[in-house]
């Protein structure tokens, strides 16, 4: 039964279960002819052919060894009847190519999304995408670039580029290296800064954020609710007094079961 979502891919390896009922692997596949690699995670209690499993494009935070698909989250996330398919980005986890931080590395979300639509067993028309810190930038540009997706969630997502240099003193040398410098690259930050292009977005968005995020700054949420708002778009916006970059625990729990009743709720 597990054959017929692995036939996109170039290749699969199956990974350890972490947990019970749930299904990893690590696969590969072509985005702009370079091999990269993903993590996906299927529910073992797969429908009958008759019938399809919605999917979630997962896309992580981070860049190289910061921030990696975890495969407990991932998992978790399929729990709820979802194929989770998490892009390690190019350049990460032994993928060919170099991670930009939301350059050129965009189109492994894309081709991605492409392998989610024509993966048998998965309904194509229930394919969201969720983007957590820096993959906030990675799902909304999906969600501006890639028609058909059900839907978005950014949980403490970066969507300004040029805010989050003004607030991560500690990032700036790798910004400078990997993007430039705002103020010569302008056009380098303003296009991994999904905000701008707000009135491009096609499909509902939900916000999550906490107010005391040290790591993605709450006005990120703001920022992208406002445009989202100025532009007529349909969002949602939880703000989460008191809570950080990373949830845990029972708050952890609560706000992924809102978010997946939002999911299914959601109308494109």
């Amino acid at each position: 039964m597990f054959r017929k979502y692995l036939e996109p891919f170039v290749a699969a390896v199956r990974e350890p279960s972490v947990q019970p009922g749930i299904s990893l692997y690590t696969v590969s596949y072509y985005s702009e002819g370079l091999l990269v690699k993903a993590a996906l995670a299927v529910p073992d209690a797969l429908p009958d052919d008759e019938r399809s499993l919605p999917a979630l494009l997962y896309c992580r935070g981070g860049i190289k060894g910061v921030g990696k698909v975890r495969p407990e989250r991932i998992s978790e996330m399929a729990s709820f009847g979802y194929v989770v398919l998490a892009p390690h980005y190019r350049g990460n986890e032994g993928g060919e190519g170099r991670d930009e931080f939301g350059g050129a590395d965009r189109h492994d979300v894309f081709s991605a999304y492409e392998l989610l639509s024509r993966m048998p067993g998965v309904s194509s028309e229930r394919i969201s995408v969720y983007g957590f810190s820096r993959g906030g930038i990675m799902a909304l540009l999906a969600a501006i670039e890639c028609p058909g997706l059900h839907s978005a969630v950014v949980w403490g997502g970066v969507c300004d580029l040029f805010l989050t240099y003004e607030e991560r003193v500690d990032l700036r040398r790798m910004l400078r290296r990997v993007v430039g410098h705002p103020r010569k690259q302008e056009q380098a930050y303003r296009w991994r800064s999904p905000i701008f292009r707000a009135a491009e977005i096609s499909c509902p968005v939900l916000i999550i954020h906490g107010t005391e995020d040290g790591n993605v700054g709450v006005e990120h949420a703001r920022r992208l609710a406002d445009a989202l708002q100025a532009n007529g778009k349909p969002h949602e916006l939880w703000l989460v007094e008191s809570a950080s970059h990373l949830f845990k625990g029972e708050e952890l729990a609560a706000y992924t079961r809102r978010m997946f009743d939002w999911l299914a709720a959601a109308r494109t």
